[in-house]
């Protein structure tokens, strides 16, 4: 998780309003190499609120194109959320959660002291497959909790003219969504129509970005297409967006993450230590749990790094 994004220094956390246009990087994911662009952690700026890591797949052509199959791999620390825009995945986990995820359905997986899954796109039942996967970073109060997992099918929507919102995760509007959240944040979709314009309300508290989905949105004087992420710093009450020939774009915010972490492959962790711990008793088929139903072998964790790994902040 090193190799971070380019661009010139993050200004100073919790500084205000601001305009920060985090460029993603093309990485891909499992064996079969699923490409997806990862504009969090960056390079400089490493975090919005909770929000620490962020991949934007396709869409892709699953009749011409590799999907996703990833086999059983382990998480420590954080929540990964998974959300769709067109295409079928199926989660599978260590606590025998089996679960088809749809557009419009949200999956929370709270790894905690330690999960394991799998995710495979359904190729037959969709050609298309688009979508995010997202972290949240627990606070280090949370983050031995035990491991939980969460499907919704029903999240908090409302439509308004040419603007369409639905709430993932926290509050936003008077809409409060049922998934799990251990830090005050945000993660919404907004969907507008052509020549559709949205007044996003937001908390004043909160460090917040965009990041377009599909189209492109004019916000904050930038026009802002798939690919980069928009960080807009913190002290906004609102903001207008606009689209001019229609656009899907998430809205994630929080309250500036203060604690250190390491954050390495798959696990979070306070210090080296952690870290080394989760590797060890994945690689020993300790702790994690194994992911019944998959066909093939788990994935093996990367060797450790020659350095000791240091907790870091949301800024560098």
């Amino acid at each position: 998780m090193s190799d971070l994004g380019t661009g010139p220094p993050a200004p100073a956390a919790g500084a205000g309003p601001g305009q920060e246009l985090l460029a993603g990087r093309r990485t891909e994911l499992g064996p079969r190499g699923l490409a997806v662009n990862r504009t969090l952690p960056g390079r400089y700026r490493r975090m919005i609120g909770a929000w620490c890591f962020t991949d934007h797949f396709g869409p892709v052509d699953l009749s011409r194109s590799r999907g996703m199959r990833i086999p059983p791999h382990p998480h420590t620390g954080l929540q990964t959320v998974t959300w769709l825009l067109d295409g079928k995945v199926l989660h599978r986990d260590s606590l025998g959660s089996v679960q088809v995820i749809q557009p419009g359905e949200l999956n929370l997986m709270t790894a905690g002291s330690g999960i394991a899954h799998s995710e495979e796109s359904l190729a037959e039942e969709s050609r298309m497959l688009h979508g995010v996967q997202l972290w949240v970073a627990l606070p280090g109060v949370a983050r031995g909790t035990i491991p939980r997992f969460e499907h919704h099918a029903h999240l908090p929507r409302l439509q308004d003219g040419g603007v369409g919102v639905t709430v993932l995760l926290g509050e936003l509007a008077g809409l409060c969504s049922p998934a799990t959240a251990f830090t005050p944040l945000v993660g919404a979709q907004f969907t507008l129509a052509p020549h559709a314009t949205a007044h996003l309300p937001l908390d004043r508290r909160f460090e917040h970005g965009l990041l377009a989905l599909e189209g492109s949105i004019e916000a904050d004087g930038t026009v802002l297409g798939p690919g980069p992420l928009l960080y807009l710093g913190t002290g906004r009450e609102g903001m207008t967006v606009r689209a001019d020939e229609g656009a899907t774009f998430l809205l994630l915010g929080g309250e500036p993450y203060e604690e250190r972490l390491v954050m390495w492959w798959n696990f979070i962790g306070a210090d080296h230590e952690d870290v080394v711990a989760a590797r060890h008793d994945w690689m020993t088929g300790d702790r994690f749990g194994a992911v019944a139903g998959f066909v093939g072998a788990p994935l093996p964790a990367p060797t450790m790094p020659a350095t000791r790994l240091r907790p870091w902040g949301r800024v560098r």
